[in-house]
């Protein structure tokens, strides 16, 4: 087949879109154990308190206001934790010892720009830009050479994932950068092309499920999930796996909008779970977000950005599955931080640290001083 220069530019969009646009599947060395590992993290600093509202706290109605009502009761953890009632598939793997949740965490920033609390959070520095490798990136080399096949669902490497071993990335190069309007131009224009239609087609679905996980009633984040499984479930695919989603910067109208967002989310996770199969017994997966946000609602709605949040953990052997871990520090007036946001009272270092050295079976000590060599403690 001869390639005109047209095919070839779009192909350049289109270099790593989905396997079911027909592109060859990407593979990698063997791997020598099952294990696998999948970090989604959650841009735009996600609320916490929302996700897992603390249902025993007597202050919880008086600080939130409305948005402690929920159109649904949340699933009940236990006497002091629920769980929003979008997320009916992690609610699910909880019962079954398969999810754990830890509350009042963050990183060491305490500032509330989201590129400096993100920077943190991927590079596991003890201050903004104070690394140019990320700990997963780190991870990868405490790993056994066959075990070290990892890929970013992204447009760019992100900081996470960077460090002195290679990682692939999977998406659109240039996609995002282009407005909606030229975005329907050219699907218009290749509406009729055989060959450059489903590629096109596949590239513009590939942006939409990791920028808008809550779309299309939460269906974005189960195909983003499935992709991601059916990457790593080959015995040649990936076996670390980065996931990006925005849309948690919900400064007005958070009530709809994070819903959809953690129906997303939840959707995501259960198709992670569903698509890898027996694989899922072997797997970790880490849900962080940069920083929490505001305990009292704002004039819109919304909230703003705060500090501390909650992250999620997933997978088939969890050291402590089916619990919801926190040194909670109440929502009183007088125990908030800067009398607005929710305490942190550990680091999300410690989190993300313990669970990654249970499920890779290495020394806690060891897993500390390589994914977090700069945070003390």
């Amino acid at each position: 087949m001869i390639l005109s220069r047209r095919t070839l530019l779009v192909s350049g969009l289109l270099s790593g879109v989905a396997a079911s646009a027909g592109l060859p599947r990407v593979a990698f060395a063997a791997a020598a154990t099952p294990k696998r590992l999948v970090f989604i993290i959650q841009r735009g600093a996600a609320d916490g308190l929302a996700i897992v509202p603390p249902i025993g706290d007597p202050a919880l109605a008086a600080a939130r206001g409305a948005l402690a009502d929920d159109d649904a009761p949340p699933a009940k953890l236990d006497a002091m934790f629920a769980l929003h009632p979008a997320m009916t598939a992690a609610a699910a793997l909880y019962a079954k010892r398969q999810a754990h949740f830890a509350q009042a965490v963050a990183t060491g920033y305490r500032d509330r720009s989201h590129f400096d609390g993100q920077n943190m959070l991927e590079g596991g520095g003890a201050r903004p830009y104070g690394r140019s490798d990320g700990w997963v990136g780190r991870l990868l080399t405490m790993l056994p050479q066959a075990d070290r096949a990892a890929m970013a669902v992204a447009t760019a490497l992100p900081l996470a994932m960077r460090g002195p071993l290679p990682v692939g990335t999977y998406a659109p190069s240039r996609l995002p950068q282009a407005d909606a309007d030229l975005i329907a131009r050219l699907s218009a224009l290749y509406a009729t092309d055989a060959l450059l239609h489903p590629l096109w087609d596949s590239a513009v679905r590939t942006q939409e499920l990791a920028s808008d996980i809550g779309g299309n009633n939460g269906r974005n984040g189960a195909d983003l999930g499935a992709l991601a499984a059916s990457l790593m479930t080959p015995a040649d695919g990936a076996r670390v796996m980065m996931l990006e989603t925005g849309g948690w910067d919900t400064h007005s109208g958070q009530r709809g909008r994070l819903s959809a967002q953690l129906r997303g989310l939840d959707q995501l996770v259960g198709a992670l779970h569903t698509g890898l199969g027996p694989a899922w017994a072997d797997t970790l997966v880490i849900v962080a977000t940069e920083f929490g946000r505001t305990v009292a609602m704002n004039g819109t709605g919304g909230t703003d950005h705060g500090t501390g949040s909650a992250a999620m953990i997933f997978g088939g052997r969890l050291a402590d599955g089916g619990t919801v871990s926190a040194d909670w520090p109440g929502l009183g007036s007088g125990a908030l931080l800067d009398g607005r946001d929710l305490r942190p009272t550990r680091g999300l270092e410690t989190v993300i640290g313990a669970a990654v050295a249970h499920h890779y079976a290495l020394d806690p000590a060891r897993v500390m001083a390589t994914l977090y060599p700069d945070v003390a403690g």
